[in-house]
């Protein structure tokens, strides 16, 4: 998942400062705690890879030491190799637009081996067969990720209050019922929000946008803001959506309504609007991480051993189940994967309606003029709350 903070100008600036005082510190830090590099791996990730249920077994096996640091948004960890970090990183877990179309051409992470890698993809679900797109260049020639954990996010429902075939129908025109404000939820997701205001207003987030489209998005940022009753997290929606505080909430889906569904909350339903403003006329959007080698002039030969690590069917279970939130695997098109889940895991993750909902949705991608949007829609959050 992404979240941004930011927008992107200021990412280099941040960067760049993190970096000096990494280099100052934590990277002589590194450097002198390890000689020896093939007892060494670090990883930059999405929080789950940084759990100890993934990272000990590793550590054990491996006789290593691993340091594995979580961010909340992908530009950010971008920015860190970009600000010269590629020489403390062996693993960056992102995303799936960002290799392909960011970290490769900027030469930030390397190729991996295509004979040896890619039969993983084979025993992973029909949609990731090789060559996968999203772990490919550009030419389709070099292998460039590993794909693990997906899924559909756009918004979700209590489904006591807003039925689930009304949600899937009425889609993001919920948001366009003056009858509803003060029934829902914004969760903090900057770039989700950005992506799900353009859904409301009508039109394709991944594409530039015309005058007349900006200013209709920021008509509807403000109005969808003024009309929120909360703005928070993944808890703070999740627990508004239990007690009957709101009725539905963006952004949201499989990753954000699963703690509350893994608690006997099968009222808390992810969805995918059966149709929208998407290419092709899909309504909703869908995420899948790509972990890929970082370009480090001293990469950790376990770099890669760790990639074909966490292809293990058990290992694959467990990066699905770690930390708070879990989401569906790529390597639940094995058998052998698929049979660790419990009928009560499925249902956390949606598994029943998970295909249908990923067919409906295009993929999460970069949104050209986002900086001018991110600024639109905070402006707008900020004069909701009256900042």
């Amino acid at each position: 998942m992404s979240s941004f903070k930011q927008s992107r100008r200021n990412f280099m600036q941040n960067s760049a400062l993190m970096a000096a005082a990494f280099a100052t510190s934590g990277v002589a830090g590194l450097r002198s705690a390890y000689a020896d590099r093939s007892k060494e791996l670090n990883i930059l990730c999405w929080e789950g890879y940084n759990s100890a249920q993934v990272l000990d077994p590793f550590r054990e096996s491996s006789g290593a030491t691993v340091k594995a640091e979580s961010l909340t948004n992908d530009p950010t960890m971008i920015n860190r190799l970009r600000a010269g970090e590629t020489n403390v990183w062996d693993l960056i877990n992102v995303n799936n637009p960002w290799a392909r179309k960011i970290m490769f051409p900027e030469k930030l992470i390397q190729p991996l081996d295509r004979a040896k890698m890619e039969p993983y993809f084979a025993k992973m679900a029909p949609a990731f067969k090789p060559p996968y797109a999203w772990a490919m260049d550009d030419s389709g020639e070099q292998l460039i990720g590993m794909a693990q954990r997906y899924g559909p996010y756009s918004f979700v429902v209590n489904t006591d209050k807003v039925s689930r075939a009304t949600a899937e129908d009425q889609g993001w025109d919920l948001w366009n019922d003056a009858g509803n404000a003060g029934k829902y939820g914004v969760l903090e997701s900057d770039d989700w929000n950005v992506f799900n205001l353009c859904c409301i207003a009508g039109f394709d987030p991944f594409r530039e946008h015309t005058p007349e489209e900006v200013a209709k998005f920021t008509e509807t940022a403000k109005r969808v803001f003024k009309g929120a009753k909360v703005v928070g997290d993944i808890a703070t929606m999740n627990q508004a959506l239990v007690s009957g505080e709101i009725d539905f909430h963006m952004t949201g889906g499989t990753y954000s309504a699963s703690p509350a569904r893994a608690d006997g909350a099968g009222n808390i339903r992810a969805i995918t609007p059966k149709k929208g403003p998407l290419a092709g006329g899909k309504g909703g959007i869908s995420w899948i991480e790509i972990t890929s080698v970082v370009n480090n002039p001293d990469i950790s030969p376990l770099a890669v051993q760790f990639l074909e690590y966490v292809q293990d069917p058990k290992v694959a279970h467990t990066v699905a189940f770690a930390e708070g939130t879990f989401n569906p695997v790529a390597q639940m098109g094995n058998p052998d994967c698929f049979s660790l889940f419990t009928k009560e895991e499925l249902d956390a993750i949606q598994y029943d309606s998970l295909e249908e909902e990923m067919a409906r949705s295009v993929e999460y991608d970069i949104v050209p003029d986002y900086d001018k949007l991110l600024d639109i829609m905070t402006a707008a959050k900020r004069e909701a709350s009256g900042g």
